[in-house]
C-alpha cells in the first residue's frame, strides 16, 4: 500500500515536467515553455513497497487549446541502474528525502504493476489518498497481459507517443497526449486486446475521458 505524505517537495513535480515535457517527440507544444496544472491521475501499488507509482495528467495552458498529457512516473530512493536517459529529475521529500523521477515507461516496476491491471489482477489507487481505491479507471485485458519474471521494458517514443513492446506478441500504446471523448467510461478502440481508461478535471469544474493505454496486436 502507497503512503501518501502531505509534505514538500522540491522542485515540485510540475516543475520537473515544465522542463522535460518539451523534449519528448509527442510534446504538441510551442517554442516557450509550456504552463502546466495537475489535472489528474491515480496510483498503483509496488507489491515490495520501494517504488512509487503514479500515472500523472497534466494540462498545459499556454496556448489557445488546453493540452493534457499522460505522463507515468516512478518514484525510487535510489538511481534506477541503466536508466540515467529516463531520469526526469531529482525531487527533495519533506518525509522520504532524496527521490530519483522516472519516465515510468522505462521502470520494470511501473511497467509489471501496468500490465497486471490490465489482467485485472491489481487495482488502481486514488492518486492523492491512501489506500483508497480509483473507481473512475476502468480497464479490460486477460491474464495473458502479465508480465513475465526478469521482464524488462523497451519503450520507444515517437509523435504518437509512447510504444511497448509486451508478452504475447502485443504491444502496449501509452496515449500522451489524451483526447477527450463523449462516453463515459471510455471505450476502447476496436480490435484492442485491452485497455485502460479514465477521467481529469477540465476547464470550468468539466470531467474530461479518454483511453489512456490500449494494448495490441504489435
Amino acid at each position: 500500500m502507497a503512503l501518501i505524505h502531505r509534505t514538500t517537495v522540491k522542485p515540485t513535480k510540475v516543475e520537473l515536467l515544465t522542463d522535460w515535457l518539451p523534449t519528448r517527440p509527442w510534446y504538441r507544444g510551442g517554442p516557450d515553455a509550456p504552463v502546466l496544472e495537475r489535472s489528474g491521475g491515480f496510483r498503483l501499488d509496488d507489491p515490495e513497497g520501494e517504488v512509487g507509482i503514479e500515472f500523472m495528467v497534466v494540462t498545459d495552458t499556454s496556448g489557445p487549446e488546453r493540452i493534457a498529457y499522460l505522463v507515468p512516473l516512478t518514484y525510487r530512493g535510489a538511481p534506477l541502474e541503466g536508466a540515467e536517459h529516463a531520469l526526469v529529475g531529482t525531487m527533495e521529500h519533506g518525509v522520504l528525502g532524496k527521490r530519483w523521477a522516472y519516465d515510468g515507461c522505462h521502470d520494470p516496476v511501473l511497467v509489471a504493476e501496468l500490465l497486471s491491471l490490465l489482467a485485472g489482477e491489481a487495482q488502481a489507487m486514488a492518486q492523492s489518498i491512501t489506500d483508497t481505491p480509483d473507481h473512475e479507471v476502468t480497464r479490460s485485458g486477460t491474464a495473458a497481459s502479465l508480465a513475465p519474471a526478469g521482464f524488462a521494458p523497451e519503450p520507444v517514443d515517437d509523435e504518437e507517443g509512447t510504444r511497448l513492446p509486451a508478452p504475447g506478441g502485443s504491444a502496449l500504446h501509452v496515449h500522451r497526449v489524451l483526447v477527450p471523448v463523449d462516453e463515459n467510461p471510455p471505450t476502447p478502440p476496436r480490435g484492442a486486446l485491452g485497455h485502460v481508461a479514465s477521467g481529469w478535471s477540465g476547464p470550468a469544474d468539466t470531467r474530461l475521458r479518454s483511453v489512456f493505454m490500449t494494448l495490441r496486436t504489435r
